[in-house]
């Protein structure tokens, strides 16, 4: 069975070695990965959350996520 498209806080938290809580504050900063809602869960595109990796790497200390 091929992986979900579709992946949970507890998923994504694991993926990004944080925790579900930062995962909650990143949501309410408006700094995190893009998310859904589906009634009052809170899901993840996995292809958004790669996005949101790229959109981070830095090669140097003092980058700027982003800034590329």
């Amino acid at each position: 069975m091929p992986k979900s498209p579709i992946a949970t806080v507890e998923e994504v938290a694991e993926f990004l070695r944080t925790t579900p809580a930062k995962l909650a504050n990143d949501r309410y900063r408006g700094i995190g990965p893009k998310f859904m809602k589906h009634g009052r869960r809170v899901l993840y595109r996995w292809e958004d959350v790669e996005a949101y990796v790229e959109a981070n790497l830095m090669q140097r200390t003092d980058d700027r996520p982003g800034a590329a």
